[in-house]
């Protein structure tokens, strides 16, 4: 196993309505929720303020993609969020791959006695949570950062 880089990250999972907001622990072993905002003209603010209270070093940005690895409406618009979120910090943004976890949030719910119905107003923060805990693990197994950067937006001249 692998030394983490140390620091606060923020795991990010953009749904069509909300957006689920999870962090670590400055150690890298524990995601947990955060909170669910909901999805507006507000929600970039919104998390670039997250990321300065908790004074995260990076965000990670779930890219939907579907079983086969290909691009869904889904992913084309988490991308979109992720860039938006690096035009309004100077933070490190990352997309790491987040297959199956909404689906693995329900389940998690499921188990937790909680109804889809109930459910709604904090799978997104669970989902968050999966993928930011998948992304923390690549990241000890592997000693490379997960995923692929966001390039920061150049300002122009």
């Amino acid at each position: 196993m692998t030394t983490l880089r140390r620091g606060v990250r923020l795991g990010i999972d953009v749904g069509r309505a909300r957006v689920g907001v999870a962090r670590s622990d400055p150690d890298g072993m524990l995601a947990t929720p955060v909170e669910t905002v909901a999805r507006g003209d507000a929600a970039v603010a919104r998390v670039i303020t997250l990321a300065g209270e908790l004074g995260a070093v990076e965000i990670l940005v779930g890219l939907p993609m579907n079983l086969r690895g290909e691009e869904t409406a889904s992913t084309t618009d988490a991308r979109a969020f992720a860039r938006e979120v690096a035009a309004g910090t100077d933070l490190p943004i990352r997309l790491v791959d987040e297959r199956l976890s909404t689906v693995s949030a329900h389940a998690e719910l499921r188990r937790a006695g909680r109804s889809q119905k109930s459910s709604r107003t904090i799978v997104d923060q669970v989902a968050a949570v999966v993928l930011l805990q998948q992304a923390l693990e690549v990241e000890k197994s592997t000693g490379r950062p997960p995923g692929t950067p966001v390039p920061p937006v150049q300002e122009s001249t």
